[in-house]
């Protein structure tokens, strides 16, 4: 696997809210980056907290959340809680003086993420939201394309994400955890849509089907934006496992898988990352053969930390304030998908 990394920059020392398989996914991930160093994690009880320290090499562990905050070898937090808790706990390393590095969704909606940003402003520390798919370099390589205008003018985005969720106990299935098709899997093919489309849509028209807890088990959607465009999206928790996003423009074709974590073949990884498809075709005819491009592959989560490191050290203002415009707007078009699969009709996001 190939990595971007600075080694010219000091190392990010991390803490952790939290010990789920993904708090796990993550330290292993990073564990030989030069940029970043996971030196804390904590857990609700702190034998829980000492075993996952133990475990994976952390020096450091607390028995609360509340806890690691003022721990003064903590420069910034990675924070992969449940959905509900992504806000207050933000808020809280906010005011404690750290960084915060905030797994997806960002938010519930778009006023509680405007809250996060505003108490990171307020105490002088940045907030990053993480899709680890949009820190891959074939995400860059797709932005750049389009930025380059080798498809001309972009008229559609179809982005879809789905997967088989069991077992009653999971979090994706509780609605007071932030649970839901749309939350979980809707939000990275939105994120994806907004960074192709580069604004919000005006309005949004989606219908789900419901599990029996509330949550929405599968949603899709029709995005309409002001200048004529329009996007698609689905996703889904009852079915075999796809992710797959078509940008047409006026001149050409992209597709793309957009996978968090890639592999350079299938026998590559031993946790099972894959080779992630970007393939691109310069021309409007059918009869053009599409062209497989390759990029550097490897963990989304490393990735994602090492920018996030990087854009810190640099003091990359720019990068800061496009992510920031771009989960505010994620987070106001999610607010609006969710309404509209509720009230069973189209809504516009200047209404909410």
């Amino acid at each position: 696997m190939n990595h971007a990394s600075s080694t010219e920059s000091p190392v990010l020392r991390l803490g952790i809210l939290g010990c789920a398989n993904i708090a796990r996914q993550f330290v292993r991930d990073v564990a030989d980056s030069p940029a970043v160093q996971v030196v804390a994690a904590a857990s609700r009880r702190l034998d829980s907290a000492v075993a996952f320290a133990a475990a994976q090499g952390i020096a450091r562990a607390h028995g609360s959340y509340e806890a690691l905050l003022p721990d003064g070898a903590v420069d910034a937090i990675y924070l992969p809680l449940p959905n509900s808790l992504h806000a207050e706990w933000a808020i809280r390393a906010a005011e404690a003086g750290k960084h915060v590095l905030c797994e997806k969704p960002l938010a519930l909606g778009r006023a509680q993420a405007e809250r996060m940003f505003e108490a990171a402003a307020r105490h002088g520390v940045r907030l990053l939201e993480a899709y680890p798919y949009a820190f891959q370099p074939q995400t860059s390589a797709m932005l750049g394309l389009l930025a380059q205008g080798v498809l001309g003018e972009v008229r559609t985005v179809q982005a879809c994400f789905g997967f088989t969720v069991q077992g009653s106990g999971n979090i994706r299935l509780q609605p007071e955890l932030g649970g839901g098709a749309l939350l979980d899997a809707g939000s990275y093919a939105l994120s994806l849509i907004r960074s192709v489309m580069g604004c919000a849509p005006q309005r949004v028209r989606a219908d789900a089907s419901w599990a029996e807890g509330g949550v929405d088990i599968s949603t899709s959607a029709t995005l309409f934006y002001a200048d004529g465009r329009r996007a698609q999206l689905s996703c889904a928790m009852d079915t075999a496992n796809h992710r797959h996003a078509t940008v047409a423009g006026s001149l050409g074709t992209l597709e793309t898988e957009y996978l968090n974590h890639t592999a350079d073949a299938p026998a590559d990884n031993p946790w099972g990352y894959l080779p992630s498809q970007l393939r691109l075709r310069r021309g409007v005819a059918n009869s053009i053969a599409f062209e497989t491009l390759s990029c550097p592959s490897g963990s989304g989560f490393r990735f994602a930390a090492e920018a996030f490191a990087q854009a810190l050290a640099h003091g990359d203002d720019a990068l800061f304030e496009r992510a920031r415009q771009g989960s505010l707007d994620n987070m106001a078009t999610l607010e609006a998908l969710a309404l509209s699969a509720r009230v069973e009709r189209a809504v516009s996001l200047d209404g909410l």
